[in-house]
């Protein structure tokens, strides 16, 4: 028989280990997403999962993962409820728990707009707006003259000084996992520093952007261009709707829009760093 409507909202929730992964990317073809089997593998371990057990059968009712940056911030992403229990509370009940977990740690997500009215009701507020953009790269409209060079392992202290930087809080746990989870890394590199950085990592069909941090758009689409130059796959990446240029440029390459996200946030004003340098996000996964 199977599980009522009520119990749903109560059932437990548990960890995640990278034994679910494989159920994990199940969940996200379930609900139409790709199966994103390399991401789930990096949030898994750099990150905390919570699942709920489908009831019924095998696999996953509800997921998602927290990474946390510290008591400044955690990002909770791959929200997913199966498709048998949407709508039913399941998600909410994942939420309630992933908010009581965290405590007074202020929380950030990227929202579809399916998901915003519960974040809203739960506490979060929209920040900004991000398009999230796909295509092969043609070379139409040229990148600056920046110098740009494949990232050695020298580069990593360097990096790493700048992402806190720019990002506001320390994010080595995530960083230092790029140069083996990414096929290709970039910097910018100018006056004997480096003024920017971006990775391209492998996820099902495309090469996904991100991170992408840089001294200002010049810069920004030059580490695009480079990453572009170094794939045969089409790219995809996140880009915050301020940077109204570097999307334009985007766009002018055959990168187009796929879908816009709120940029949502709870206990906290707006999110810490520098947003006129920070390009892209490591990975996005909204809910």
């Amino acid at each position: 028989m199977p599980t009522s409507p009520a119990s749903l909202t109560q059932l437990p929730v548990r960890r995640l280990t990278s034994e679910d992964l494989l159920a994990c990317a199940d969940l996200s073809e379930n609900r139409g997403w790709p199966r994103e089997e390399h991401k789930w593998g990096l949030l898994l371990a750099a990150g905390t999962g919570y699942g709920i057990d489908d009831p019924d059968a095998p696999g996953l009712a509800a997921c998602c993962v927290v990474t946390s940056y510290g008591p400044g911030l955690a990002a909770i992403g791959m929200v997913l409820v199966a498709e048998r229990y949407a709508r039913q509370g399941v998600g909410r009940r994942l939420m309630r728990h992933v908010l009581a977990e965290a405590g007074d740690t202020p929380l950030t997500l990227y929202a579809t707009a399916n998901g915003q009215p519960l974040y809203e009701q739960l506490g979060f507020t929209e920040t900004g707006r991000s398009e999230m953009v796909r295509g092969r790269f043609t070379f139409t409209a040229p990148a600056p003259d920046v110098p740009v060079r494949p990232a050695t392992a020298e580069d990593l202290p360097a990096i790493l000084r700048l992402d806190h930087e720019v990002f506001g809080l320390d994010r080595t746990h995530v960083i230092a996992r790029l140069p083996a989870f990414a096929d290709h890394l970039r910097v910018a590199e100018e006056d004997g520093g480096i003024t920017g950085f971006a990775a391209a990592w492998p996820n099902m069909d495309t090469h996904v952007i991100g991170p992408l941090l840089a001294r200002d758009p010049g810069t920004a689409k030059a580490l695009i261009a480079s990453l572009a130059a170094a794939t045969d796959r089409p790219l995809r990446t996140d880009i915050d709707v301020r940077h109204a240029s570097l999307l334009s440029w985007a766009k002018e390459n055959g990168i187009d829009t796929i879908a816009t996200t709120s940029v949502m946030i709870r206990s906290l004003s707006d999110l810490p760093g520098d947003w006129r340098r920070r390009f892209a996000p490591l990975t996005v996964a909204a809910g």
